[in-house]
């Protein structure tokens, strides 16, 4: 899916583009009036899932060969929803940004069915759906996966935004050969690894350092989680790098100007995504122009311990909804809801005024990437994440601002809990506030306590390893 949302950014491919779009495969699973108002800035939002599905996009089952290639075992009878990446598209140049959301995440799945793993949303809809189509005298085997499937991605959609207080305007969903189909018709994506991996579960054997995998190969490398030192968070640091090396790898000319290969991919996405009815891709496409490779980022949600204890789910990743709401308006440039209203969770308001204070953070502290660890909370507080870097260590955090712009700082200290020197400083721009972390600095409760996986290796907090993740020679951030 992120192929089809690079390829339409260029002419070329906004051309060959909208020569196959009646091609698609549909669903309909968006209630009336999705997305609701729109924001500002005209962006579009998109739920993008990527399934273990052991059936293509037209319900057909995978064959036993195939299967047995994706390294994708047999079917259990339930379906999961293993990425989940809400995709804010801008309208006004802004980069586009797509948010992680862990599998195991413990959630409230709306429609009476409690709270579970967000994986399994789609899979409860989808199997109470294929019991009623039964009953109601379906038997086509290839029906019943598709309008079942139909159920359980309208499921999912309203859990993610009940979840994260966004408003979902499109939906597109990929299965496992479509994955490995898409990757291999770009080519060999550039990727790196800290250690090697042997994990018969995906079947990941793959060398320490830098190498290019596309097909099978790409495949298992998103989906391997055992074995990793954070496992699911892991392998979400491993698709969000992946996804923006063949954002990369597909704007390059090299793709672009390749008919041959360009034509390959079309096909692939063409058989293998799942849109929404009601997507007007060709008016998409028009809104796409221009992207380039830098102008895509990815984040993740906060989230609590990894080790969560639950009555039916076994473990699961905790999660706060009001953390998340906060984080996620921030990223998408909304105000989290005041205190008390249906979708605030109970968390903190974030000040609206607070978009107009650019924060730039320097890190003295000495953690490595805590300067975006603090500079990604505070964007989830409503604030404008500045640039961050590291600086000569200090005791000391100080807090700076602009002439006649202490009230500024002030809401920044703030929320860095407050308690820390406040001081002007003619070096700071207007709009600006610069915090310097000193060894004095502590997380608060509620603020920047849990990491948050971000796409740039040199501040991947969550992953906690020694030395700090590089860049490797192929361009490619090296990860777990």
């Amino acid at each position: 899916m992120v192929s089809l949302i690079i390829l339409s950014a260029t002419g070329y491919g906004y051309g060959k583009y909208n020569e196959i779009v009646g091609g698609y495969t549909t669903a309909n699973v968006l209630d009336e009036g999705a997305g609701g108002p729109k924001p500002a800035d005209g962006a579009t939002d998109i739920l993008l899932v990527g399934l273990d599905s052991r059936v293509d996009a037209q319900g057909n089952p995978l064959s036993k060969e195939l299967l047995a290639k994706l390294n994708g075992g047999k079917a259990d009878g339930v379906l999961n929803t293993d990425t989940l990446i809400l995709m804010r598209i801008p309208n006004d140049g802004k980069k586009a940004v797509g948010i992680s959301i862990p599998r195991d995440s413990y959630v409230d799945i709306p429609g009476g069915y409690g709270k579970h793993k967000i994986n399994s949303a789609y899979a409860r809809a989808k199997a109470d759906a294929m019991r009623k189509l039964k009953a109601d005298g379906e038997t086509n085997q290839a029906q019943l996966e598709v309008k079942s499937n139909q159920a359980g991605a309208a499921q999912l959609i309203k859990t993610i935004q009940g979840l994260t207080g966004a408003q979902i305007d499109n939906y597109a969903e990929v299965n496992l050969l479509g994955f490995s189909e898409i990757t291999d018709a770009v080519g060999g994506v550039p990727i790196c690894l800290v250690k090697s991996v042997n994990d018969s579960f995906s079947g990941a054997r793959f060398a320490a350092g830098e190498q290019e995998v596309s097909g099978v190969q790409a495949l298992q490398f998103v989906r391997q989680r055992h074995g990793l030192p954070n496992g699911d968070l892991d392998r979400i640091v491993r698709q969000q790098v992946f996804m923006k090396s063949m954002a990369t790898k597909v704007l390059s000319a090299g793709t672009l100007t390749d008919q041959s290969k360009l034509d390959k991919l079309l096909v692939a996405i063409k058989k293998s995504v799942v849109l929404d009815q009601k997507w007007n891709i060709v008016q998409f496409a028009k809104q796409m122009q221009g992207m380039t490779g830098g102008a895509l980022d990815f984040k993740t949600i906060p989230t609590g311990r990894p080790d969560l204890k639950t009555p039916e789910d076994g473990d699961a990743i905790e999660i706060k909804p009001a953390e998340v709401k906060a984080f996620v308006q921030g990223l998408l440039g909304e105000p989290a809801p005041p205190p008390g209203s249906p979708s605030s969770g109970g968390g903190q308001p974030t000040d609206a005024g607070n978009k107009a204070i650019t924060v730039d953070v320097r890190n003295g502290n000495g953690k490595t990437g805590l300067a975006a660890q603090v500079s990604e909370t505070l964007a989830g507080q409503g604030f404008t994440a500045g640039d961050t870097s590291s600086v000569t260590a200090r005791t000391k955090t100080v807090v700076r601002y602009a002439r006649g712009e202490k009230a500024n700082a002030d809401k920044v200290a703030e929320a860095l809990g407050g308690g820390y020197t406040v001081e002007q400083d003619a070096n700071v721009a207007k709009g600006h506030v610069v915090v310097f972390l000193g060894k004095d600095y502590q997380a608060t409760n509620g603020f920047a306590a849990q990491p948050m996986l971000q796409l740039d290796p040199g501040t991947a907090r969550a992953q906690q390893q020694q030395p700090p993740p590089r860049i490797g020679s192929n361009g490619a951030p090296c990860v777990n």
